[in-house]
């Protein structure tokens, strides 16, 4: 599995979720009718019917056909997008080189680098002391050569 099944599959739940926290339940949304098997729910926001039976004591409801019928549609219709990106992700080569550990001339460059900047840092803040002070500043103290 790629890493965008992996990830997509989390965005979407939280997606769901934030959908069904923002929506507010509604009183009474759900009827019940007895029938002959068991009880029809329908749902009075969607339209939708489960057909219910009464199993060990507990109502368990499931999908009518049409809501069956819908619900495999968008599942189809989801997989066949997560395998359309999955294709074109694994069409993106990855970037080359990104793992590369640097050597000791590059290091000693960056070393050298952040040196300068940290010597010009501080100096900047030793004449802002002495703007601010009528003291005489410290004279910098050199920095040990540790190569």
């Amino acid at each position: 599995m790629t890493r965008f099944a992996m990830l997509s599959v989390p965005a979407l739940a939280l997606l769901m979720s934030g959908q069904a926290i923002a929506q507010e339940p509604i009183a009474n949304r759900f009827t019940m009718e007895k029938t002959e098997n068991g009880f029809i729910r329908m749902d009075t926001l969607t339209g939708e019917m489960s057909i219910c039976t009464e199993k060990a004591g507990q109502l368990v409801c499931r999908l009518s056909a049409d809501e069956r019928r819908a619900f495999e549609e968008t599942l189809s219709d989801l997989s066949a997008r997560v395998a359309a990106l999955e294709q074109r992700l694994d069409t993106v080569a990855p970037p080359s080189g990104t793992n590369d550990i640097p050597d000791e001339a590059e290091l000693d460059r960056a070393l050298g680098a952040m040196e300068k900047m940290m010597r010009r840092f501080f100096g900047m803040v030793e004449e802002l002391q002495r703007d601010f002070d009528d003291k005489p500043a410290i004279p910098p103290q050199p920095i040990p050569d540790r190569t």
